[in-house]
Formats: C-alpha cells, sequence, structure tokens
C-alpha cells in the first residue's frame, strides 16, 4: 500500500540537501513516490487505464502493473452516469453524474472492490477520478442504473438549492477571465453543485469516505478548477485511507492558462496539480523545437510549477481528443515520436509522471470498445494472461519502450538529478542519473553513433527500451549495452530510437562481468576490401554490418578481431566483408547466423578459423 506521503517528506530532505551540496543541478526537486510490494523499491509512475472493467484492472495489476512496479492505476469514474445511446455511448458520459453508487459500466460495486483489493495485494493503488463539480448535463438519457433524475433534481441526494444559477444565459460560464463565472456557473451545461454549502460537503465527503472504505488510495479531482480552492479543502480535510488512517494521495485538474485568475499554485494546499504545459512542451520539443531543450524542464521553467507539486503527462484522456482548453499533444498516433517522448518524460527528473493506455478512436467522442455500451472484455477469463492490446484497445502502457521505462525510474528515483549530460544541440540528448542509470533518446531522423560517457560501474546492462533480462538473468531478451571500467559505451542509436539502461537490468555476474573473444575467418578479398564481425549485441554492432569489428589481415588470408561482450552470455554473428565508407556490403549469405557462448565473468576464448561462408 502506499507510503506515498512519508516518502514526499523524505524528498523534501533530499531535496534542502541537494541545494547545499549541489547548487547546479539541472532540476529542483524529486518527486513524491510509493512504495510498493518490492521492499525498499519506490513506484514512481502511475498509469491511466482509461474505461477498462474493473475485472480487467485487477487481471492486469496482477500479471502487468505489480511486476512491472506501477505505482498506481487511474480507473474511470466509478458513480453511477448517464447512459447515452443517442450518441453512440461517448466516453464522456462517465462524467454525467446520476448518483454515488458505486455502478458503472466498468462493473458493480463489488467488481470494484475486488478490483481495489487484488490490484493493492500486488501492490498497485487504486486513484478514482471523482467527479465532484458537478452533476449530469445532457437532458433527457437515462442512467446506467436506472435512477430517476433531472437537471437539478437528483433523488435522495440533491434538490435545486443544493445548485449555481450564476445567471448567465444557460447559467453557463461564459468568462474565463473571471473567477466567479468560472467557479459557479455551468460547465457544459452540467449541473453546477453549490460546494459552499455544508450539507453539499458533507455529501460529497460520504461518497469520497465510502470509496476509501473500499481500499481506494487516493483521487484525481476532476475539473477542480471549477471548485474554489477552500471548498476543496474543507471536503477533504480528515478524510481518511482504510485501513492505514493516513490521507489519501490528491491531484486536482487545474488547466491554467495564461492572463486567468485561477492558477494551479491555488490548490498545492489540497493535494497535487495536472501540469498541462508539460505536455504541450513534449509535443512543441519534439515538433518545431529541439529536444535538448528539455534541459531547461525544471522548477525555474516560466509556466512549469515545482516538480513535488505536478502531475506531468504527454498526453491524457481529454488532450487526446482536443478537448479540455486548447494545446496540441502528442498520442499513440504519433507511434514512435510518441514512444520516445515518453521514455524521455520517464527518464527526466521531474514531476510524477502518468502513462496514458488508450483504446483506439477516430471519433473523438467515441466511448471505449464494445457493443450497445457494454465495455468489450481486455481478458478473455479470470485466468487469462495475455490481454487483448494492440488493436481497438491500444494499451501504450505495455509498449516495451515505455512499460520496461517504469523499473528505469523507480531504479533512478534515490536520485533525482542529472550528470553527464550531452547534447548534439538539436534532437539527440543522452543523460545520466549518477551511477544508476543513463539515457539516450535520438530524435533526429539519422542515425547517431558515437562513444557515451557515463557514471555507471563497468558490467554488461540490457537497454531496457527493447528488452529486459532473461529469466536466468545471464542475458538480455533484446540489445545490451557494455560499459567499459571508465563508464564509457560506444553505441549507434538509429533515428527516432533510444538506450536506457540502469542498476536493475545488469547481466548477472558483478564486476565488470565481460569475456574477450577473439574471432578469426578464413576469407580472400581485394584490394580495398576488408573483412568485419557483426552479431546481436552492441559491441558488434547490433547487426549493422557498418558497425562491426574490424578485423585485422596480418596473417592473411586469415583475418582476426578481438572484442569484449558480456560473459555467459549466447552470441550470433557472422563475418561481412565492404569497402571504403561501408560500400558495397557482402555478406555471408549461404549459411544460418553463426553462434557461441562466451565464457565466464573475465574469461577469454579465440573461436576456430571459420571457412567464409562456409558452415
Amino acid at each position: 500500500m502506499s507510503k506515498r506521503l512519508s516518502i514526499a517528506i523524505l524528498s523534501i530532505l533530499v531535496f534542502l540537501l541537494l541545494v547545499m551540496f549541489h547548487p547546479q543541478r539541472l532540476v529542483e526537486a524529486a518527486p513524491a513516490a510509493s512504495v510498493g510490494a518490492q521492499a525498499g523499491t519506490p513506484r514512481t509512475v502511475y498509469v491511466h487505464l482509461f474505461e477498462w472493467r474493473y475485472a480487467d484492472v485487477a487481471r492486469e495489476c496482477e500479471t502487468y502493473l505489480g511486476p512491472k512496479g506501477f505505482a498506481a492505476v487511474q480507473v474511470s469514474p466509478p458513480h453511477e452516469h448517464l447512459h447515452i445511446a443517442s450518441e453512440g455511448y461517448p466516453w464522456w458520459e462517465r462524467y454525467q453524474v446520476v448518483s454515488y453508487t458505486i455502478n458503472s459500466r466498468s462493473g458493480d460495486r463489488a467488481a470494484f472492490q475486488d478490483m481495489v483489493e487484488r490490484c493493492n495485494a500486488v501492490g498497485v493503488d487504486i486513484y478514482a477520478d471523482a467527479v465532484i463539480n458537478h452533476m449530469s448535463g445532457y437532458e433527457g438519457a437515462p442512467s446506467f442504473g436506472g435512477s430517476t433524475w433531472s437537471h437539478y433534481t437528483y433523488p435522495g441526494i440533491y434538490a435545486g438549492a443544493d445548485f449555481h444559477y450564476c445567471g448567465t444565459p444557460g447559467h453557463e460560464i461564459n468568462n474565463y477571465g473571471d473567477r466567479w463565472n468560472v467557479q459557479n456557473c455551468e460547465l457544459e451545461n452540467l449541473a453546477d453543485l453549490k460546494t459552499e454549502d455544508t450539507y453539499v460537503r458533507n455529501r460529497i465527503r460520504a461518497y469520497l469516505s465510502d470509496l476509501l472504505s473500499l481500499g481506494v488510495d487516493g483521487f484525481r479531482i476532476d475539473a477542480a478548477k471549477h471548485i474554489p480552492a477552500g471548498d476543496l479543502d474543507a471536503i477533504l480535510t480528515g478524510l481518511a485511507r482504510v485501513p492505514e488512517g493516513d490521507a489519501p494521495f490528491v491531484f486536482q485538474e487545474v488547466i491554467e492558462a495564461h492572463g486567468e485568475p485561477i492558477q494551479g499554485d491555488e490548490y498545492f494546499g489540497t493535494g497535487d496539480v495536472t501540469e498541462f504545459l508539460y505536455g504541450q512542451e513534449m509535443y512543441r520539443i519534439f515538433g518545431s523545437g529541439n529536444v535538448a531543450e528539455v534541459s531547461s524542464f525544471n522548477d525555474s521553467k516560466p509556466g512549469f510549477m515545482p516538480s513535488v507539486h505536478a502531475m506531468v503527462f504527454t498526453d491524457n484522456h481529454d488532450k487526446q481528443r482536443g478537448h479540455g482548453g486548447g494545446g496540441s499533444y502528442l498520442t499513440y498516433k504519433d507511434g514512435a515520436k510518441y514512444a520516445l517522448a515518453n521514455v524521455l518524460m520517464l527518464a527526466w527528473p521531474y514531476g510524477y509522471p502518468q502513462v496514458m493506455s488508450s483504446y483506439a478512436f477516430t471519433d473523438t467522442d467515441a466511448g471505449p470498445p464494445g457493443t450497445g455500451g457494454v465495455i468489450r472484455a481486455i481478458y478473455d477469463s479470470p485466468t487469462d494472461t495475455t490481454p487483448d492490446c494492440f488493436g481497438d484497445w491500444v494499451c501504450e502502457h505495455r509498449w516495451a519502450a515505455i512499460g520496461n521505462m517504469v523499473a528505469f525510474r523507480n531504479a533512478t528515483a534515490h536520485n533525482f538529478d542529472v550528470s553527464d549530460w550531452w547534447t548534439n544541440g538539436y534532437d539527440a540528448v543522452a543523460f545520466g542519473r549518477g551511477n544508476v542509470g543513463y539515457v539516450v533518446i535520438n530524435g533526429e531522423s539519422f542515425a547517431v553513433s558515437r562513444t557515451f560517457q557515463t557514471s555507471m560501474p563497468a558490467g554488461t546492462y540490457c537497454n531496457v527500451t527493447d528488452g529486459e533480462l532473461n529469466a536466468a538473468g545471464t542475458g538480455c531478451t533484446g540489445t545490451s549495452i557494455t560499459v567499459d571500467a571508465g563508464g564509457r559505451f560506444t553505441a549507434t542509436v538509429n533515428a527516432m530510437a533510444s538506450i536506457a539502461i540502469h542498476e536493475g537490468q545488469k547481466v548477472t555476474g558483478g564486476g565488470g562481468n565481460t569475456a574477450t573473444v577473439t574471432f578469426k575467418v578464413n576469407a580472400t578479398t581485394y584490394w580495398g576490401q576488408n573483412v568485419y564481425v557483426v552479431g546481436n549485441q552492441t559491441a558488434l554492432g547490433n547487426w549493422n554490418p557498418c558497425n562491426g569489428v574490424p578485423m585485422s589481415a596480418a596473417t592473411y588470408p586469415v583475418w582476426s578481431g578481438t572484442v569484449s561482450l558480456p560473459a555467459n552470455t549466447p552470441i550470433e554473428f557472422k563475418f561481412v566483408k565492404w569497402e571504403g565508407s561501408c560500400q558495397n556490403v557482402q555478406w555471408e549469405s549461404s549459411i544460418g547466423n553463426r553462434s557461441l557462448t562466451t565464457p565466464a565473468s573475465g574469461g577469454s576464448m579465440t573461436t576456430p578459423t571459420y571457412n567464409w561462408n562456409i558452415p
């Protein structure tokens, strides 16, 4: 269960020490974090499983989110809502409140509680999307649970006297430059609750307390900007999680706009605040700007709130669809660029990041996959281990480059600072998190090859943006990076690709954990043509013949070349010939990949003398 509050206090103490001893650092403070089931391992990323069924959320916690180290899941509003067939059961019907009964198209009260208990059991907290500014606004539609209602009458809950009537046409907001208008008029015809009234406050508190009694750990306060900060303080003060007894984690949706009277810092006293400018800036630096500008993503950046208060994201459910005010944001539709932006967000030390998990859409009002307003299951059965992802359900959180970066942020959370900064001045950057992590982001349209200086201990690490340790911990399922005794590694990073390594993904063995292999091949060549060995390791060029290891012709026609590789690791390789600057490349074409297993750490071996293109 969450210990986020206590870690927030610890983070502030760490911040004060860093100010004293590291005055030149790029970022100013560490985010609050929650501690999961893995003792001593902070969990620092949450995911929004937008419009998922509660049964599927529970299964996802058990099969993926818990093992991957996610801190929490934000789930769609659990209250009873409208069910609007005439609009095709849109996503926004979830924000049309009819009652505070826990019964939505994601599941009933029993399903909700089962989800909370199962997620908490694997160290994943539940944040409920709390819609408390308003009730419904869409006239004439039935509710999901069958309750009767009208715009200003909700039997047993609210009557006409419990709402604002501000006097504008339709009582709707018509001046965002006027604080009173924004907080006392209706947002999109949604009946605006009189949150300054004691009865209304107590009714909302009863709803939130009910969710806490079911084990909920925190709340996203929807439309918080439209509720005065003092009203929210009165509603939230004294609420406690069950059974812990401490305050729930709260973050508040405050869409700031330049020149408007209501700003996010008003709400710091009641919780964290969504930093909408962050996603806009991510869109800009990956588009018209330069990725190198991420170096200014810190407390002193104009418009950014302090890191300790900021909830950050590349996109959210509103911004994906162009809703919730202006601004442009990257989404899953941007493919590799979107993945790269998320890698950068999860690597860069600022704020508490949200990963978005969506369903595919073209109509910005479209509801989740399903028929007749019933959400289609993502898991076929309670024992299914393979979710129906990467189609109608996009599941960005399961993209390898995103999901594996959660462990990177967890591993580097205690070193919330930037070291070993490098950039080409444009769209390629690299930086470390002290001696516990290092990342390279290449937003260029061309590959970047260089030797990177890190503060990492020598050893072989898995590049978590394309793989992870195998079950035995003796190798990587994707590419590996070998760091030498000086903290350096050489790599080619393809266009719109990345490398990320951290202490939690080091190949078993400790120390340098490398072995020396001398390759030999009998191969005839013509003048100007040379032989190279290339294979499935970074040190072997990751199958890029132009980055292969050059071999010596000192004993021609036998060529030899020596390279340091991960110890005790299966290696696949071939020999290639080319001339000039990687021209007229010739592969060994009549054989499959050659293979060997490297010796134990510190060992060495020499291969047999292979014959070119002969098994």
